[in-house]
């Protein structure tokens, strides 16, 4: 599709040179009426669903900008949303009009509420909190109000910082108890005298409450010297995206810093943990954990989790990141190759733990496929499993995610594959063209997906090799993060009824494609510096039937329970997404060898009706959703704790989640094994990847399936003689 995206380009850049837009344009020209030009113009000429810019636009840019600015409601006064109230209906003009005059007021006024907040926080904190009294916090930010007064400000702020210090004095007091339990370990406990620790002085609760206090003001400080940092273009870039944002939330604008750190994260190299973070409300959550980074082979970081604070390890304090921005956040995450980071974690169950990461470089050879064999029953299956949809975009004869696959498939039939097992869980998305090129090895020719693109009528992708690479039973495995690319293979699939479908309730539900383009080349004669870089949406994509992928994703035909299953996690939870709509479906033929579908998915569900493993996963899943739910605590600490015991209790129930164990063994291919005689690393992966599909339950299930489709394949001889 890279070619439609040219002719986008090519248009946009003659229509905007049409118009002679160039600094001169404005009688006092500056980069910020300058940008809003540019966005607007490119955002309403090439956006596959341009906004009217109206009142209603206007209204929800003022709600989401507002909310971003303080999300906490603890810098601007009821007297400020008035004041910015009177321009609630009056920014869609001032963007036509590029004028930034509420921008201005706005930013003008938080910087002097937050030189106010400095003073504030740093009072409050300076006297003790009663941890004894009855007081409840409410985290429900979005239905609080805006104070009226400095006194209810005062308020607000003293439950804030209480609620943040109570976790503090949590953890100090833990921490002290601990280190009196080591120090009255008897004698023997130690190898000898030297490794006995010294004794320690038992601290007071109102030494350990001061220390709290002192830990919360050191966040503070820091976050503020953050804030301190930031310079008006950088407000300004959220003032833009609450603008963009309102489009869909794919568009984005990058300053040009963020552009940079962009660029870097597309070459494919990523030096830090290998993980994708995204900022919701005031929390930091992990979105996406990247294939072969440390992240990825620590295997303890996991996607929901929330990082609360960050330390290096060569530093005592860890820094809280609670509300931080986000771009500061990753400052203090990233880092030297070789250097370790700890995060504390609340985790997606809503447990509290500290891991060590060591940073490093992604290790490409992991985002490739890879395979197994396995044996049930006597019959010898393939797993495939594919962490995206890669390809090398200067050459797309070399390596590739379909040529990959491809050869997979030949090796595990020369082992005596009888079902494969494509795995696509996780799987982010990636190269369009791959994905036909994959779903041709399993059909012998026809449309794979249909899709619009701004000002053109659509485009059917068609797979024109008749050669099938695989003809037999086939399981594809996806969950609520399978996205993209992913979830057209999967629709394909399903639509063809050329394999089963097992995983979530439904994928993530993005079928948009979005193309990032440089705002320096539409401006002549700049004098103004770097313009930075707008990702925006371009195309959407469409299943052959008509429907699209984009909100309600892939339904799996067997739907299996998981961890994310009550999280709030796709395209459909997201804001503004576009919407879902149906095209007209194209001429295509179901599968014609035979696989009794209906009575192979009836027999899987009865068979997890009863799995006690799914049925464990999903009372965590929903003990999960009712912990994340929370969202009023007490502030006495003798309930606060009791409530925190309880949760330690309650997950210990599902502690056996990971005790389970199938019988089923893995084994990579003879061409890897070879390998692995000179690859202690590529042995030490495959171990561990065969280690945790031999306690996948779900692999377990889509073993049981492709078992079922074999006894109804009726074997007709299509498969063309294929060459190695």
């Amino acid at each position: 599709m890279r070619g439609n995206y040219k002719f986008l380009l090519l248009a946009l850049l003659i229509a905007f040179a049409s118009c002679s837009f160039t600094n001169k344009t404005f009688e006092n020209p500056d980069k910020d009426k300058l940008l809003i030009q540019l966005i607007t113009y490119v955002l309403n000429q090439g956006h596959f669903n341009p906004q009217d810019i109206n009142d209603d636009f206007s209204a929800n840019v003022f709600d989401d900008y507002l909310n971003q600015l303080d999300p906490f409601k603890r810098y601007f006064y009821q007297s400020d949303i008035k004041e910015f109230e009177a321009y609630k209906n009056q920014i869609d003009d001032q963007i036509k009009a590029y004028d930034v005059t509420f921008f201005d007021l706005t930013h003008n006024r938080l910087l002097m509420r937050i030189e106010e907040s400095k003073k504030l926080y740093a009072k409050i904190l300076d006297k003790p909190f009663d941890f004894n009294q009855n007081e409840t916090y409410s985290a429900d930010y979005e239905t609080l109000d805006y104070v009226d007064s400095k006194r209810e400000m005062k308020e607000r702020w003293r439950q804030q910082l209480k609620f943040s210090t109570i976790a503090n004095y949590d953890d100090a007091i833990s921490q002290r108890n601990s280190n009196l339990e080591t120090n009255n370990l008897p004698e023997g406990a130690f190898s000898s005298q030297n490794d006995k620790p010294k004794s320690i002085k038992k601290k007071s609760l109102k030494e350990l409450e001061k220390e709290a206090r002192e830990v919360t003001k050191r966040s503070l400080d820091e976050l503020y010297d953050f804030i301190d940092d930031r310079q008006r273009k950088d407000w300004f870039a959220v003032y833009i995206n609450a603008i963009v944002e309102e489009f869909d939330p794919h568009t984005f604008y990058f300053a040009p810093e963020d552009k940079d750190r962009f660029d870097v994260a597309m070459s494919g190299k990523f030096e830090g943990i290998g993980a994708r973070l995204q900022k919701r409300m005031d929390a930091i959550l992990v979105n996406e954990i990247i294939s072969g980074g440390p992240a990825w082979r620590a295997n303890e970081l996991e996607v929901g989790d929330q990082i609360l604070k960050v330390r290096q390890e060569e530093e005592v304090e860890a820094v809280n990141i609670v509300g931080m921005p986000l771009d500061e956040a990753i400052k203090l995450i990233k880092g030297t190759k070789g250097t370790t980071v700890v995060l504390t974690l609340k985790k997606v169950d809503g447990t509290i733990e500290d891991i060590f990461i060591t940073r490093d470089i992604v290790e490409l050879e992991e985002t490739y496929a890879k395979s197994s064999t396995v044996n049930k029953d006597g019959k010898t299956y393939g797993i495939i499993n594919l962490p995206k949809f890669y390809v090398d975009f200067q050459s797309y004869d070399n390596r590739n995610a379909a040529s990959d696959i491809k050869q997979e498939i030949i090796r595990l039939k020369e082992q005596g594959m009888e079902g494969l097992v494509l795995d696509l869980r996780n799987n982010g998305g990636g190269s369009l063209q791959t994905v036909v090129d994959i779903v041709g090895l399993f059909i012998e020719q026809g449309p794979v997906v249909q899709v619009k693109t701004t000002g053109e009528p659509k485009e059917v992708l068609r797979d024109q090799d008749s050669t099938i690479y695989w003809d037999g039973p086939l399981v594809v495995m996806v969950n609520e993060l399978s996205a993209s690319a992913s979830e057209i293979l999967a629709a394909a699939m399903q639509d063809y009824k050329r394999a089963i479908i097992i995983g979530s309730k439904q994928t993530y539900g993005k079928g948009t494609v979005q193309n990032v383009f440089d705002l320096n080349r539409m401006v002549r004669n700049n004098s103004n510096g770097d313009m930075g870089a707008l990702k925006f949406t371009t195309q959407k994509f469409y299943r052959i039937n008509g429907g699209s992928t984009q909100l309600e994703g892939v339904k799996s035909d067997v739907v299996v329970p998981d961890r994310y299953s009550y999280i709030d996690i796709g395209e459909k939870d997201q804001e503004n997404p576009l919407p879902w709509d149906k095209i007209d479906a194209v001429d295509y033929e179901f599968w014609g060898n035979y696989f009794d579908y209906d009575a192979t998915i009836e027999k899987s569900k009865a068979r997890m009706a009863s799995n006690q493993q799914l049925k464990l996963i999903d009372a965590n899943a929903q003990w999960v959703k009712k912990i994340r739910d929370r969202e009023v605590y007490s502030l006495k600490y003798e309930d606060y704790k009791k409530v925190m015991e309880l949760n330690e209790e309650e997950a210990k129930r599902f502690e056996k989640l990971s005790e389970y164990k199938t019988d089923l063994t893995f084994s990579s291919l003879p061409y890897e094994m070879k390998l692995m005689d000179e690859d202690s690393v590529l042995k030490e992966k495959r171990t561990r990847w065969h280690k945790s599909l031999s306690k996948d339950v779900y692999i377990e299930e889509a073993l049981n399936v492709l078992n079922d489709l074999k006894t109804t394949y009726a074997i007709k001889n299509k498969v063309a003689e294929v060459k190695n």
